[in-house]
């Protein structure tokens, strides 16, 4: 299978969904027959997040060659960035993600074999800046994040497949947007079956209430500013597990606050342990081995940002205005999807008694460029097989994943524990009042 074969599909899945009104947009009145249709026009904008160049001109000079070899049958695009760019701009929204959407379908059913674990679908999420240029209108537009005179940013809060390391979903965002409210408002792309795992930022008595009350399962990690109550009075130091009450703080006397089960994984310090809760109450169901594993895996999430940030240069946007910022971003995320699913559908399959193999970005991305700067001779490894090589270590970590102080960047810190308190007799007799008037 050919990265033209590839991008051209990529460039098809769901394109018949927004075809007539995408015709009608991007046409001019005057002009029956635009320079960019919308095929080449998606298909330059994948091309341009992976090829490799030091300015948005020359990564189109690529992309734009590259495009014209998928599609030799078809009517050349424009010659210029210029144009592409104004074409870019008239390019709807909905486009892009009717074919984020067709992708998502695809891969469901094309993974289906290595898509549950233990019972659950593991799904990550977890959110990070991306820095913008200092235009007036991204600076008018887009809110500052971080001290003042800061460059204007953008919010990404991204869901992952956490066993195969790949993208399921995203949102975007000014700077200062809630990644809590990007996940409620992605919560109907959560596939059947799935477990919605989060770090300690993901915390509060209405967003699980939320997650209960769309039935989703969920696995987040609690901090000391979270407060929660036992029956009977245990001891922090050798706690382990058990169910909990999650009180709505200030509204106790309204609602009814929430039976849920907290999980305790120890660590090798006792400041590295992690306190996870969750509402799968059922130990037989989830037991605190698979939720310790689930969450270790969690680490997925922070691998898409690296590698959307370092390996395809993602640190900082280029687009100067609003309209063609949204096109970037989403069409880059599009393209990291795009690029680790034809790394993960590439994978051996596991060999009993092996560990399973994980794609590395950076070498599906060298599989890329070298199959679209033409150095493919005879003798040399066809393309898909060169995916298939592009593995990422298994080596046991001996050293911290991070060692160097970087500038801007807070120390990490661990969360503490929730406080865990006894119910109080007036607590109890609340409970008892709020579930008989329920029943």
């Amino acid at each position: 299978m050919s990265l033209g074969r590839v991008a051209r599909n990529a460039s098809n899945v769901t394109l018949s969904i927004f075809c007539v009104r995408s015709k009608l947009v991007m046409a001019h009145s005057e002009r029956r027959s635009p320079r960019w249709s919308t095929q080449p026009l998606v298909l330059v904008l994948l091309l341009m997040t992976w090829c490799c160049g030091d300015s948005q001109p020359e990564r189109f000079e690529t992309a734009k060659a590259f495009c014209i070899a998928c599609l030799p049958k078809r009517r050349r695009p424009g010659r210029t960035v210029q144009g592409f760019q104004k074409a870019l701009a008239r390019l709807p929204m909905g486009v892009l993600r009717a074919i984020t959407a067709g992708i998502r379908q695809t891969l469901a059913s094309r993974l289906a074999s290595r898509w549950f674990d233990d019972g659950f679908i593991g799904i990550g999420c977890d959110g990070s800046r991306v820095e913008c240029p200092r235009t007036a209108e991204l600076e008018q537009r887009l809110a500052q994040a971080g001290k003042d005179g800061s460059a204007p940013t953008i919010w990404v809060t991204a869901l992952v497949h956490l066993r195969l390391g790949l993208p399921w979903a995203w949102r975007l965002g000014k700077g200062t947007a809630s990644e809590r409210a990007h996940m409620l408002q992605m919560l109907f792309l959560l596939p059947a079956a799935a477990l919605l795992v989060a770090d300690a930022g993901y915390f509060g008595f209405d967003l699980a209430k939320q997650l209960l009350e769309k039935k989703i399962c969920f696995l987040l990690r609690m901090s000391s500013n979270v407060t929660l109550y036992t029956v009977e009075k245990v001891s922090l130091e050798r706690y382990r597990e058990g169910l909990v009450y999650y009180f709505p703080g200030k509204k106790q006397n309204q609602e009814k606050p929430l039976l849920l089960r907290l999980i305790r994984v120890r660590g090798k310090k006792k400041k590295q342990d992690v306190w996870l809760l969750t509402n799968v109450l059922e130990r037989e169901r989830l037991s605190a081995v698979t939720a310790a594993k689930f969450y270790r895996w969690r680490w997925e999430n922070e691998g898409q940002f690296r590698a959307y940030k370092r390996t395809l240069a993602k640190v900082k946007m280029v687009s100067r205005c609003v309209r063609l910022l949204h096109r970037e971003a989403e069409g880059s995320l599009l393209a990291l999807q795009l690029m680790l699913a034809q790394g993960v559908l590439a994978m051996p399959p596991v060999i009993h008694g092996n560990s399973e193999p994980v794609c590395s970005p950076r070498k599906v991305l060298l599989a890329i460029r070298h199959e679209m700067y033409g150095l493919l001779r005879r003798g040399h490894a066809k393309y898909y097989e060169r995916l298939q090589q592009a593995k990422r270590e298994r080596r046991e970590r001996t050293s911290a994943k991070a060692i160097r102080a970087w500038p801007r960047r807070k120390p990490h810190k661990a969360p503490k524990p929730p406080r865990l308190l006894k119910l109080t007799a007036e607590q109890k007799a609340l409970i008892a009042r709020l579930e008989t008037s329920a029943a």
